[in-house]
């Protein structure tokens, strides 16, 4: 299971809240379309059951899909969420 980022990665010049940081989930084999539109739509704001489909069908025919960008903080928060949920994740990128 992927690590959340660490309190050190967040310490460093520029790591705060304003950064600009990528959360990005993995397509893998063990959720369905049906799961991971629902995470999505269960954790990230604006994005609907019907955009979540959208987004899972770019993750398996991607291998990965940019799932939401913006500040630090809240990044931090929806990729713990996600992950929660059972998808996979990449690292955050900032």
């Amino acid at each position: 299971m992927p690590i959340a980022p660490t309190e050190k990665e967040t310490d460093r010049p520029g790591g705060g809240l304003g950064d600009a940081c990528r959360v990005i989930v993995l397509n893998d084999d063990h959720n369905t379309f049906q799961g991971v539109a629902f995470a999505l739509a269960s954790v990230l704001p604006g994005v609907s059951y019907e955009r979540g489909l959208r987004l899972a069908d770019r993750i398996h025919n991607s291998g990965q899909a940019v799932v939401w960008s913006g500040h630090r903080e809240p990044a931090e928060l929806y990729w713990l969420q996600l992950s929660g949920h059972g998808l996979t994740m990449a690292p955050l990128e900032t």
